[in-house]
């Protein structure tokens, strides 16, 4: 995918090398002096069966040097394999320059130029990454289904989709993972379709119109989301009776546009708050020109 140069491993490796023909030339002579002191020595000791032609001393120094030499041949042995180590060892930090690709994919984001100084891509002084490389043969759709709808949720379903790209046309995701938390924020819960993607139409980052399959247990009603208050441990609007506020606790479901699907203690005609906040109290006298009906 790119190569990167590095001039001070350039230089390391120039620097490792000449080292190690250095150390295999030495190698060389070692092996070189050791052949020469084996073949004294067998010539000394052969000669040395025949009384009074070579002096015993003579034998024993000829064997001493001739081992003395093959412990020279070792040591240079382990010089040119601690120099071939180091030669590996910088090839492999070069190894790093060439970056790869783990998986086959797209590349869709390219953040450097030929020539341009990089740096790392993590802890101090991070760099932006290179590249960005995608897997578009399989995606993931992630879908916030409201908690009204959770109990419902089971892996393995089939939820079609669609997307503007392909208008008329519908797709279709199997549920994977489900998140069993749900969001205080939006009070939704995160699941995970897998989608095929064997020809490559859809774009990762697509955004996607989901029909969920749902049963409604009991009937609902659309506010305005305006009107949902949401705490971190209630989720409510405020219904306006009698002139005085009071607080019903509501599960959200679908939205259509400004409006939310709501479920709880509430029926159609039901004089609700405009904006639902925890600042309106309970019982608080109200005027009923900031109410708005419950469709």
């Amino acid at each position: 995918m790119a190569t990167l140069e590095a001039p001070e491993l350039i230089a390391q490796r120039s620097e490792a090398q000449s080292k190690l023909q250095e150390a295999e030339a030495q190698l060389a002579v070692a092996r070189s002096r050791a052949d020469a002191g084996k073949s004294t020595f067998d010539r000394l000791k052969a000669a040395s069966a025949t009384p009074g032609v070579v002096a015993g001393n003579d034998v024993v120094i000829a064997e001493k040097a001739a081992d003395a030499s093959q412990s020279q041949v070792v040591a240079a042995q382990q010089s040119v394999e601690a120099m071939r180590q180091a030669l590996n060892a910088v090839r492999d930090m070069e190894g790093y320059l060439r970056v790869t690709a783990p998986f086959a994919g797209v590349v869709t984001e390219r953040n450097v130029h030929p020539g341009a100084l990089v740096g790392p891509s993590s802890g101090a002084g991070a760099a932006t990454p290179l590249l960005r490389l995608v897997d578009n043969n399989r995606l993931r759709l992630v879908v916030p289904v409201p908690e009204a709808y959770t109990t419902e949720l089971k892996t393995g379903t089939q939820v079609p989709f669609s997307v503007a790209a392909y208008p008329g046309r519908n797709f279709a995701g199997n549920v994977a993972r489900i998140a069993q938390v749900v969001d205080v924020t939006t009070r939704t819960m995160a699941v995970e379709l897998d989608v095929t993607n064997s020809d490559g139409r859809l774009a990762p980052g697509t955004f996607c119109q989901v029909r969920w399959p749902v049963r409604r247990s009991e009937p609902s009603l659309f506010v305005p989301s305006a009107s949902v208050a949401a705490t971190t441990d209630r989720t409510f609007v405020i219904r306006i009776r009698d002139g005085k506020t009071e607080w019903v606790d509501v599960r959200t479901g679908l939205t259509s546009g400004a409006l939310v699907e709501v479920f709880g203690d509430l029926r159609a005609g039901d004089e609700i708050a405009g904006r639902g906040t925890d600042e309106l109290r309970p019982g608080t006298e109200v005027l009923p020109r900031d109410t708005k009906p419950a469709a």
